[in-house]
């Protein structure tokens, strides 16, 4: 199923502009631990599925989807038979719809979704579930504007993903906390959209806490304990992601980068840049302009 591997990191091949791949896979060889842009999704349907991340290993029954996030290592491993759909999706064109960044940045490194595991997680799992059987049919179709049926799909998708697992180990039963969480949410969400229009300027703590309303301290504990990452991280992720977005470009150098992705040296960002993506950002530049077919 891999169709190009250099080293670890994969490139999809997406047989056109289309930037899903979906494979009905059936393959019974494992394969091992590479990383790649895009987000992976897995649903088997016959049969079990393993993914192994540095951190655990999750086996994905038929009935269960797991999702990996844009990045990491993984290997997967196949039993003698079975059959499962696997997604990858370059989520970079969703961004343009607020709050769908934030959906899909702050996914674990793989996410095992199973009915019943959380309140309300059963009939999100059938509603998660159909629209990839969706995305299934359109995409394998003659259907006219069938990537844009299926980039609709994507999109219901992670805002399920997002409605139904946001920080779902803080919510509480009673009104008053409910209203609580969602102020929050709200002030943290502002927050973010701040960062993702500006995060190539300097910014500050005491900005970003003055937007949300709290003081630099309370903020930070907050927008941790609310969005399962520090405010420093997810403005990092973000300066990440424009970097890439540059360095795919041809004219972009390694300097231009790092200085309009809000960098304020090459070393902080040549070692920001490996922590993230596992690869130097030379690495990725030659894995993005190899003139061979692109890959999964």
């Amino acid at each position: 199923m891999i169709e190009i591997l250099d080293g670890v990191h994969e490139t999809v091949d997406y047989k056109g502009n289309f930037g899903l791949r979906l494979y009905r896979n059936i393959e019974t060889e494992d394969f091992p631990t590479h990383w790649h842009l895009e987000v992976e999704i897995i649903m088997p349907l016959k049969n079990h599925y393993t993914v192994v991340t540095p951190e655990q290993t999750v086996t994905v029954e038929p009935g269960e989807i797991a999702v990996v996030s844009s990045g990491e290592l993984h290997s997967l491993r196949a039993p003698d038979s079975g059959s499962r759909l696997i997604l990858l999706a370059d989520c970079s064109s969703l961004y343009e719809f607020p709050g769908i960044h934030f959906a899909v940045q702050m996914l674990p490194p793989c996410l095992l979704i199973r009915p019943g595991q959380i309140p309300g997680a059963t009939e999100t799992h059938g509603l998660l579930s159909s629209l990839l059987n969706k995305i299934d049919e359109e995409y394998f179709s003659e259907n006219p504007f069938r990537e844009a049926a299926c980039y609709a799909y994507m999109t219901q998708f992670f805002v399920i993903l997002g409605r139904t697992f946001w920080n779902t180990e803080e919510k509480q039963s009673s009104e008053s906390a409910g209203k609580k969480n969602a102020y929050y949410i709200d002030r943290f969400l502002e927050v973010c959209n701040y960062i993702n229009a500006h995060c190539t300027n300097p910014i500050t703590l005491e900005e970003l806490a003055s937007i949300a309303g709290f003081n630099k301290f309370h903020f930070s504990r907050l927008f941790k304990q609310y969005m399962n990452i520090s405010y420093h991280e997810y403005l990092t992720k973000r300066r990440i992601m424009h970097a890439e977005k540059l360095l795919i470009n041809p004219g972009c150098s390694i300097m231009q980068a790092s200085l309009q992705s809000g960098f304020n040296s090459l070393s902080t960002f040549n070692r920001v840049f490996k922590s993230y993506k596992k690869c130097t950002p030379t690495e990725f530049i030659a894995f993005n302009h190899a003139e061979i077919p692109a890959a999964h």
